[in-house]
């Protein structure tokens, strides 16, 4: 068999990506945008030490996304809902950190607990419950593209319009406030939109593994970078990347494009560690090699 026939064997062999991209466009769409906007999201949750607060929102989104598919209600605006609600109860009660800890380790058992009783009452198709927790491919319905776009460039606004105080609040706290800067508003602001993009994240990449694209990217950019500029592009491109070329990849699988998204988000997560790694074994290297020059 020649190079030529191989080929053609190959391809005889995939799917027509074509007809199945058409399925999931919408879902691609909501994926890019949902990757740009929650890694510019990540970088203030990992500056303000709020990953375990991504997972505690979740829970609550999970929650009111499963009372909406229970009672016949959109499943958006269900888990809209139950994020605002988890998002304004830790911005409100968690203003220190020790009690944001102890208010979403009570919110979180709390929001599972009541999500597992609402998919337990409901009797329609399992795939629906499967897909609040682990995502789902072909979720984004026509009529939910431009509910889950808005939301996510009104939180891109939201983001842009206190992208100085709020950096500032992140960065150095005490500072902040003693400029007057309105420290509780903005957390409380911050958390409000961290919400929203949770209650987006949750449709697509369910409500157990919303960490990989509102952390992990993130987390992968301040690895390699520092910079004020530098590092919010980095986390945007690699939100981005892993959630559309997580769904592009579960086209051609049967498994929930979740997986395929948290894979990705972990292997660029884990290059960028080794080369920041490298780069800070070189620096150091290198000052110490100079600290060591006699003066003249």
């Amino acid at each position: 068999m020649n190079a030529e026939e191989i080929w053609d064997a190959l391809l005889g062999g995939l799917p027509d990506y074509g007809a199945i991209f058409a399925l999931v466009s919408n879902s691609v769409i909501a994926g890019a945008v949902l990757g740009l906007v929650g890694g510019l999201v990540g970088v203030f949750v990992m500056q303000r030490d709020m990953a375990f607060a991504v997972h505690g929102i979740s829970e609550l989104s999970f929650a009111g996304a499963a009372a909406a598919l229970l009672i016949g209600l959109d499943v958006v605006a269900g888990s809209i809902v139950g994020s605002l609600v988890a998002a304004g109860l830790i911005g409100w009660f968690g203003a220190r950190a020790r009690d944001r800890n102890s208010i979403i380790g009570v919110l979180m058992p709390f929001g599972l607990g009541l999500g597992i009783l609402f998919l337990s009452l409901y009797s329609g198709r399992s795939a629906n419950r499967f897909s609040l927790l682990t995502g789902q491919i072909v979720s984004v319905q026509a009529d939910q593209l431009g509910w889950l776009i808005a939301i996510s460039l009104v939180v891109l606004a939201g983001l842009i319009l206190v992208w100085r105080p709020l950096r500032f609040d992140s960065l150095d706290p005490q500072s902040a406030a003693a400029r007057g800067v309105p420290t509780t508003a903005v957390s409380l602001g911050f958390m409000l939109l961290l919400g929203l993009i949770v209650a987006v994240s949750v449709h697509i990449i369910g409500a157990l593994l919303v960490m990989a694209l509102l952390v992990t990217p993130a987390a992968a950019a301040m690895r390699v970078s520092s910079g004020a500029v530098a590092v919010p592009l980095l986390a945007a491109t690699f939100g981005f990347v892993s959630a559309v070329g997580g769904i592009l990849l579960a086209i051609a699988g049967t498994l929930p494009v979740s997986p395929y998204i948290t894979t990705i988000s972990f292997l660029i997560y884990v290059v960028c560690r080794i080369v920041g790694g490298r780069r800070g074994r070189v620096v150091r290297a290198a000052s110490s090699g100079s600290s060591k020059v006699p003066a003249a």
